[in-house]
């Protein structure tokens, strides 16, 4: 793709720091080896996720590549004989499924292209270092006083952003750092206004802000020069790294864990919060604070990658700051990146997670007084404070910057108002991703609860007394509904037609005698008969509900009160049988 060309239509832009977790669902045992099925999932959508299929030595060469971090992987040890054996093959599976885990546990490392492309391989296949020199390559056909020096691999934490060292052709000796980077899913201003702005930053001038030789861009990435310092970054001053080695190797694990002075802390601090508070006043987004986005140029922290937030690229802390609904504006995630930056300066190594309960001692308590108000649980949960508050905090207040530099970035206000509407597209896709993941932690937590132990037995518990306050209502409820059928079962209710009512009882008389019956139809007047031996014909009794007449009539003429059998009830309403 040219540099100048347009990006495809309905190009996925993917958030890279969201997390991916992996299960280790089952394996299959083919001829040779063992197949091992992993359930990969992006985020906290179940429907996000997909299935990969890894063999053994995919992982031992993920190990070997991530060995470069310097880290003790847990990787499951190799085994010739027996490796097929069905009991081997689920005690490795469950290695396999912890040697994940504990690279998801780590920030750098679940972060790194190696993993990326061995759960996602349909979205990390690329080759960036390659789009990237084809990029910068097609640049230089129109600049032709720039010359690619070597790449510098992989010195930075992001997948789509790559770094080449330059030099002018007429000044060789001078040494320069380039960086291309692609779209990101925050890239919300228009292609005009994104070249516009872009083309702005080597105009910004303030003493804590790195300068930008060029810049230029197209409606599908960005191109930055500025000088290669040779110093490096404060993460590189903090960790005693060389700045051209790779992330990993730099950061996963220092040999000396040592933080910075008081006074350096104290100066490094105040020096970023002072352009921090510029940025904020000018209304231009950042987001994108941490300790390897600060250069050092002698005593003096400056501040780089303005151009991030423009591309739309997500933060490196954005997976902890996701977390808390009320880390809410671009501001707020400053503020809260400073905490990182601050306890990364104090103790010489990241928090192991946050929110933190508690510090470790330091070298002031004022120290601890800041780290509280951005990265304590209270903290985290009620709000970040702002910058011109923590500037008015003991460990900041009484530092005196002396600079003769005077800040400058004039903004136009059409672009201003393009910022501005950015700004708040930012923030509402992280309100809303905040929002989802707030409501799959209570489901999650309402989930757990209902299946734990503990609740199981409550509910066994609530069965059983409500079975026994059934039995005991069902027991009481029996005696009324026998009494209930004897008073009702005490005479027989006399079968009526349809058409004719029930007569009311009439109290004093025993029910014991049915009324008498009505009387027969009168016989049919004699007609003219033809033979004088011939009878008139007797009408038949009519049937009653299905039940012959002459049957019923039958009955109860022939009824006894001797064959009736004494009944003893409590009802005394019962009928009296003398």
């Amino acid at each position: 793709m040219a540099f100048m060309e347009k990006p495809p239509a309905g190009k996925v832009l993917l958030d890279d720091t969201v997390p991916l977790t992996a299960a280790v669902e089952a394996s299959q045992s083919l001829q040779s080896h063992t197949e091992y099925i992993i359930r990969v999932q992006r985020g906290i959508s179940t429907e996000n996720s997909w299935q990969i299929v890894r063999r053994y030595s995919d992982f031992d060469l993920l190990n070997s590549s991530l060995q470069i971090a310097g880290l003790n992987l847990p990787l499951p040890p190799k085994k010739l004989i027996g490796n097929m054996d069905r009991e081997f093959i689920a005690e490795r599976q469950r290695g396999l499924q912890n040697y994940l885990n504990v690279i998801m546990a780590n920030h750098v490392l679940s972060n790194c292209e190696l993993l990326k492309k061995f759960l996602d391989p349909n979205n990390y296949s690329a080759n960036y270092t390659e789009i990237a020199l084809q990029q910068v390559s097609m640049f230089f056909r129109s600049e032709p006083k720039w010359e690619v020096v070597e790449p510098l691999k992989d010195i930075g934490w992001r997948i789509r952003k790559k770094y080449f060292l330059m030099k002018i052709k007429n000044q060789p000796k001078e040494r320069l750092v380039l960086s291309w980077a692609d779209l990101g899913p925050d890239k919300y201003l228009s292609d005009k206004d994104f070249q516009c702005v872009i083309k702005l930053l080597p105009s910004c001038v303030h003493p804590y802000i790195y300068r930008v030789t060029f810049a230029t861009a197209s409606e599908s990435s960005a191109l930055l020069i500025r000088t290669f310092n040779e110093k490096g970054t404060l993460k590189d001053l903090i960790y005693k790294a060389k700045p051209k080695d790779p992330f990993l190797k730099k950061y996963c694990n220092p040999k000396k864990i040592q933080g910075l002075e008081l006074q350096q802390i104290k100066t490094y601090g105040r020096q970023i919060l002072e352009v921090l508070k510029f940025l904020h006043d000018k209304g231009f987004p950042y987001g994108h604070l941490h300790a390897a986005n600060v250069m050092m140029d002698g005593n003096t922290c400056r501040l780089l990658d303005l151009e991030n937030s423009l591309l739309g690229l997500p933060s490196f802390y954005r997976p902890y700051f996701t977390q808390f609904r009320k880390i809410n504006t671009l501001e707020s995630v400053d503020v809260h990146c400073f905490g990182h930056l601050l306890y990364e300066m104090t103790y010489g190594r990241p928090p192991d997670s946050v929110p933190v309960d508690s510090f470790p001692p330091a070298p002031s308590m004022a120290v601890v007084a800041v780290l509280e108000s951005t990265l304590s649980c209270e903290a985290c949960k009620n709000g970040m404070p702002t910058v011109s508050r923590l500037l008015q905090m003991p460990l900041f207040s009484d530092v005196l910057l002396t600079t003769s530099e005077k800040p400058q970035f004039k903004i136009p206000t059409k672009l201003k108002e393009a910022l501005r509407v950015a700004k708040e597209c930012i923030e509402k896709r992280l309100v809303e991703e905040q929002k989802q993941i707030h409501q799959h932690r209570r489901l999650t937590r309402a989930q757990s609860h209902h299946g734990s132990e503990e609740e199981r037995k409550r509910r066994k518990i609530l069965a059983r007394k409500k079975s026994k306050r059934s039995a005991v209502e069902n027991s009481e409820e029996q005696p009324a509904k026998l009494s209930s059928n004897n008073s009702g079962s005490g005479a027989s209710s006399p079968l009526t037609s349809p058409s004719s009512p029930t007569p009311p009882s009439t109290a004093g008389l025993s029910s014991a005698s049915p009324p008498p019956p009505p009387p027969p139809p009168p016989p049919p007047p004699a007609g003219p008969s033809t033979s004088g031996t011939e009878m008139p014909v007797p009408l038949l009794p009519q049937d009653v509900n299905g039940v012959n007449r002459g049957a019923l009539l039958s009955s109860i003429q022939n009824f006894q009160k001797g064959t009736l059998r004494k009944a003893e009830t409590c009802d005394h309403s019962a009928p009296r049988i003398g």
